[in-house]
């Protein structure tokens, strides 16, 4: 069994795919050798990105996909993705490169003996490379602010799609997520929360 399993679910990312996923098994290569996965699930396409994705698997043994064959939101992706993982470590990011494969390995060297860790764009010492707008960055806070009131969660930034847990903890919740659209990682840190994991942000 691999050590590491990478989701990244794809809807119309035929631009994009193909270098996101050859600057992970790049540099995954390099950090853990045969020990991990990557995870394609594509999502109802409508462009080229099942045919690139499929190539992908032909020339990367460490690459498997999954295609729903259906326009399911990024949520169902990522939950189908929980459900055929099988490493001592599952995780996402996006599959635009948003994060790179060196901040996304800080992630796993900085879980430890927690059950779960996100990244954040919130917090005093993040580094952004590409600022978002000011007002997506003002939404973005608000909503935090009002998920963190209503739900009693303590997260900076709750939409940061660069997550990471160990296998134990998203095993016992995944299949009670409900929340398929963008909000369906707060549904994943609620039930961490509610399942008395322990979730780091950095």
């Amino acid at each position: 069994m691999v050590k590491l399993s990478l989701i990244i679910p794809a809807y119309n990312e035929e631009k994009t795919i193909e270098n996101t996923t050859k600057a992970y098994v790049d540099f995954l290569n390099k950090k853990l050798k045969n020990d991990y996965e990557i995870i394609i699930i594509p999502n109802g396409c409508t462009d080229a990105t099942v045919e690139k994705v499929q190539n992908l698997s032909k020339n990367y043994k460490q690459v498997k996909y999954f295609d729903l064959g259906f326009p399911g939101q990024k949520g169902k992706a990522v939950i189908k993705g929980f459900e055929l993982a099988s490493s001592d470590l599952i995780g996402f990011v996006d599959a635009d490169l948003s994060t790179s494969p060196e901040a996304f390995y800080d992630l796993i060297l900085n879980i430890k003996d927690n059950d779960g860790i996100i990244a954040s764009r919130a917090l005093k010492n993040s580094k952004i490379l590409t600022k978002q707008s000011w007002h997506r960055r003002f939404s973005g806070k608000s909503f935090s602010f009002i998920v963190n009131s209503v739900l009693s969660l303590d997260f900076y930034d709750t939409q940061c799609v660069a997550q990471f847990f160990k296998k134990e903890a998203i095993k016992k919740i995944y299949k009670q997520i409900i929340i398929s659209g963008l909000a369906f990682v707060i549904n994943i840190l609620y039930l961490m929360k509610l399942y008395n994991f322990k979730v780091i942000e950095i």
